[in-house]
């Protein structure tokens, strides 16, 4: 089925696309659900249930299942919320039709659907007729879901392990597989091979002999290796991945995966390249499985759709990378923060974001994840962290628990951002007796990580005046890099608009080409890198710095030869950003010759000891 727009809205943290479905998906507008947080969700149930006159029956934590359940019902409830909305729309039984002209005017100009509707509209508007139209002719956006696949914490009841299938990403899948929604999981963050064979139990995932799906994965992926091994491996279990969702390693909000160096623009010309080749090879897979489980095949060949996101600013570079990487979809995250229209920020971080600039947007360590992570410089929920360390109480009080996942010092599990842990922590550091500035440096490392399973969320609570009891008031935002060059809250049609490229956004004129910026965040994670092994370089550490700055090396060779040949687009640009490749391609020389250099200190070390 052709997608009513060319782009999509990820999944933004815990709590910031919540909701966004039942603000966006009426007009065609697909978005993803985080299913991290099932205490918000009930929350937003509650809240939604009281608004519409829906019946509502508290799923209690002393139910059995109540993670599942919680996140079916809501579920459940948007699919129907969504439903009246966009049967009302079609209808024109709201304000005169007016959500009708929204929704085809925020079309982009190229949409079929458009064209139809102003030929059948330019002698005058024939309600019953427009009525009929629009029933046959509109569809709604997809109510996606996004499950992060190794925050799949171990659940207890009165300390004795509950099996597997109560796992938090488990549980959340199982929430999305018995709800009535027809539409798709992104998972992220990797393989989580249990994860992935507890999927093939539920029947929503497999294809009917038409090649349909009620239920479908997204794959979100940076690089074309981990999207071939990922999708082999499903296919063993006789399922399809029906989208490839490539995204910047670094170029990106939340959570940051540097890959080895990879940049997108040869990514996605690898997956254009071997696109066909990745389909047939997993079909055939698939389809050998299908056949042993006694399953209908297909009759048709199961197709494949790939996008890319991250980091993209402009209507011109979004055309690009639909036309040059012959993608179905772009996905457009960060700038929709400032659009109350279809996402959930509360009013006091919106105006931290429109003021935000480049210095105030970094990539931090604060993830109990251990993994980097976007943030936005004096978020109010570290500057609640930084009180609890002045106060020597650091860490939270670890009210969810949804990253308790380090087994460090307890089999249960301990976030790395609780008091608990960072208390034991310390309390070890104290024992090794550093010297002043090594223990302050491995301190601050302890007490960096921030409680984002809480943060996250906060906001949501924030914008809609719920009870932030047990939370606190402080939020933690990812906005990516791209944040800096929006400044002011955006109605839903401005930012479509922006995208299709009937306005501009953006008032500054110094913001760099998605690839430039990309490259340049690129070159200063490796500075941090080695500059973190600057005192004893490990064999294994020299190897993956050497490949690091190898790979952006043949990235930075891709973009010189990619814009020398461009003839039409970007050219108002195309010299400036051939002398940023060229200043990109003199820091990664000098970067070699700096990584040589300490392995021959290296070696003479060795030989002296």
């Amino acid at each position: 089925m052709n997608k009513t727009h060319t782009f999509h809205i990820p999944v933004m943290g815990i709590g910031f696309t919540i909701d966004a479905p039942l603000k966006v998906a009426q007009y065609g507008i697909d978005s993803v659900i985080s299913l991290v947080d099932d205490i918000l969700i009930e929350k937003l149930r509650k809240m939604y249930s009281e608004k519409f006159e829906i019946p509502y029956t508290e799923i209690t934590d002393k139910i059995d299942d109540f993670r599942a359940k919680r996140i079916t019902s809501y579920l459940n409830m948007m699919s129907d919320l969504v439903d009246k909305k966009f049967e009302a729309l079609k209808m024109g039984a709201t304000e005169k039709g007016e959500e009708l002209k929204a929704y085809i005017n925020m079309l982009p100009s190229s949409s079929k659907v458009k064209q139809e509707f102003n030929k059948l509209t330019e002698k005058g508007f024939n309600i019953s007729e427009i009525k009929q139209w629009a029933s046959q002719n509109l569809t709604k956006g997809s109510i996606d879901v996004n499950i992060m696949t190794k925050v799949d914490k171990d659940n207890y009841i009165k300390n004795e392990k509950l099996p597997i299938e109560y796992n938090d990403a488990h549980a959340a899948l199982r929430g999305f597989a018995n709800s009535k929604l027809k539409s798709s999981v992104v998972l992220s963050a990797g393989m989580n091979p249990r994860l992935y064979a507890y999927m093939s139990q539920f029947d929503d995932f497999y294809p009917t002999e038409d090649g349909t799906f009620k239920k479908k994965i997204i794959l979100k992926v940076s690089d074309y290796r981990s999207a071939l091994i990922q999708g082999k491996f499903l296919a063993k279990k006789g399922l399809w991945v029906s989208e490839y969702r490539i995204e910047s390693g670094l170029n990106c909000g939340g959570h940051a995966f540097a890959t080895d160096g990879y940049l997108l623009g040869p990514v996605l010309a690898e997956f254009k390249e071997k696109r066909e080749e990745l389909r047939a090879s997993v079909e055939a897979i698939v389809n050998q499985e299908l056949l042993n489980q006694g399953r209908a095949i297909s009759k048709t060949p199961l197709s494949i759709r790939v996008s890319a996101q991250g980091g993209v600013g402009t209507h011109e570079e979004h055309e690009f990378l639909l036309n040059q990487y012959q993608l179905d979809a772009v996905g457009w995250g960060t700038p929709f923060l400032l659009v109350p229209e279809a996402t959930t920020v509360d009013e006091k971080t919106m105006n931290q974001l429109m003021l935000a600039k480049e210095e105030d947007l970094y990539l931090s360590d604060i993830s109990p994840l251990g993994v980097p992570f976007n943030n936005l410089r004096s978020n109010t929920k570290d500057l609640e962290k930084e009180a609890l360390i002045s106060k020597g109480r650091p860490g939270s009080s670890c009210p969810k628990k949804f990253v308790a996942l380090n087994k460090e010092f307890k089999e249960t599990g301990i976030c790395t951002a609780s008091r608990e842990y960072q208390h034991l922590k310390i309390k070890e550091l104290d024992k090794a007796g550093l010297p002043l500035n090594e223990y302050q440096k491995e301190f601050n490392k302890i007490t960096e990580k921030s409680c984002t399973c809480v943060g996250l969320g906060t906001s949501a609570l924030l914008a809609y005046n719920l009870d932030t009891k047990v939370e606190g008031e402080g939020v933690s935002i990812c906005p990516g890099p791209n944040m800096a060059y929006y400044s002011r809250v955006m109605s839903l049609k401005n930012m479509t608009d922006h995208i299709y490229g009937r306005d501009n956004m953006i008032s500054r004129t110094d913001r760099p080409n998605l690839f430039v910026k990309e490259l340049t965040i690129y070159i200063d994670y490796l500075k941090n890198k080695l500059e973190e092994v600057k005192t004893v370089m490990t064999n294994k550490e020299e190897k993956y710095l050497l490949t690091f700055t190898h790979n952006l090396g043949e990235g930075v060779a891709y973009y010189k030869t990619l814009f020398n040949e461009l003839k039409s687009t970007f050219q108002d640009i195309k010299d400036e950003v051939l002398d940023a490749l060229a200043n990109g391609e003199k820091s990664l020389s000098l970067i070699a010759l700096e990584i040589q250099d300490l392995s021959i200190q290296n070696q003479k070390t060795q030989v002296a000891v």
